[in-house]
């Protein structure tokens, strides 16, 4: 985790903070009160501005990005971030459909707190995970997570 640097990427919706180095990102969150207007020629960097830019303009379905999963998290939020990155652009899972996916049923609450936990905002897509009874949490409110939802045309 030497040479770490952060860059931030303008979009759509908000601006947001990327921490990375040069073959991995370490993390993506939205950031709109410290942003910094920087030039940077990382490649990684840009592309993965290129592909939010793409995912905001209904371009761009999945991520294609190299994370640094392994120094994120414990394995139990690994695991829920990895179940997460399955749910298709556009559809929903509940908590206790992932957490039945990692093989812990029980764990429900446990599922919701490992969302709030993803470094990977956007890119890893936790504003699909939803309650049995509805919209559920969101770490950047329910006000971003309805604009996802808006963003994505899904109904719920």
């Amino acid at each position: 985790m030497e040479n770490l640097f952060q860059a931030y990427c303008k979009t759509k919706i908000g601006n947001f903070k990327i921490t990375l180095d040069d073959n991995k990102l370490y993390s993506v969150e939205f950031d709109n009160k410290n942003f910094k207007k920087e030039k940077n020629s990382n490649p990684l960097l840009k592309e993965c501005h290129k592909q939010l830019e793409a995912y905001f303009s209904k371009k761009l379905f999945t991520f294609d990005l190299p994370l640094a999963l392994e120094n994120q998290g414990t394995k139990f939020q690994r695991d829920i971030w990895k179940a997460i990155a399955k749910i298709p652009y556009g559809k929903t899972a509940s908590y206790l459909t992932l957490a039945k996916k990692i093989k812990n049923p029980k764990a429900v609450r446990a599922v919701g707190n490992g969302c709030n936990k993803n470094p990977y905002c956007i890119v890893i897509p936790c504003h699909r995970v939803v309650g049995t009874n509805g919209l559920g949490g969101y770490a950047h409110g329910s006000k971003m997570k309805l604009q996802l939802f808006d963003l994505e045309e899904i109904n719920i």
